[in-house]
């Protein structure tokens, strides 16, 4: 299902976030450049590490759980594994956390500094199964693209 050209979002994010090095500014920002690039989403950014447990970062959507605990929930176990998170269905995931009941699929990715995961891109939308492999290698194209800009 994929409605965007990955390589133009890697180049816009490279043109957007070049010398920014403020984390929150830049996580609001490419939280709004996900939601208005991505079709069928309602939910779109951020959840950061603090100790053990993951809290609400810059996003858009609706209002969302304020702290998740590592390795609970998709958010969770993508930070405490450090792997991508493709879910077709939610439901279907144990101790899957219902932020927004209208959410059926997501894609969590961690944001990595110095390979250390320091967040999570979560992405949500009301669609079963609307992400596939193309949107999971494009989403880690784009968010190692905001690393590369802030970390680099």
């Amino acid at each position: 299902m994929t409605s965007v050209c990955y390589d133009t979002l890697v180049r816009q994010t490279d043109a957007l976030f070049a010398g920014e090095d403020n984390l929150i500014a830049a996580m609001a920002n490419f939280s709004a450049l996900i939601n208005d690039h991505l079709d069928d989403l309602n939910w779109a950014g951020f959840y950061l590490v603090e100790g053990e447990q993951l809290i609400l970062g810059p996003f858009q959507g609706k209002v969302a759980c304020t702290r998740i605990p590592m390795g609970k929930g998709v958010c969770g176990t993508a930070a405490l594994t450090n792997t991508t998170q493709r879910v077709a269905d939610v439901h279907q995931f144990e101790g899957h956390i219902a932020c927004d009941s209208a959410s059926n699929s997501e894609i969590v990715i961690p944001m990595r500094r110095n390979g250390k995961v320091i967040a999570v891109l979560d992405i949500d939308s009301p669609s079963l199964s609307r992400f596939d492999e193309a949107d999971q290698i494009g989403l880690e194209l784009v968010l190692k693209s905001l690393e590369n800009a802030l970390f680099a």
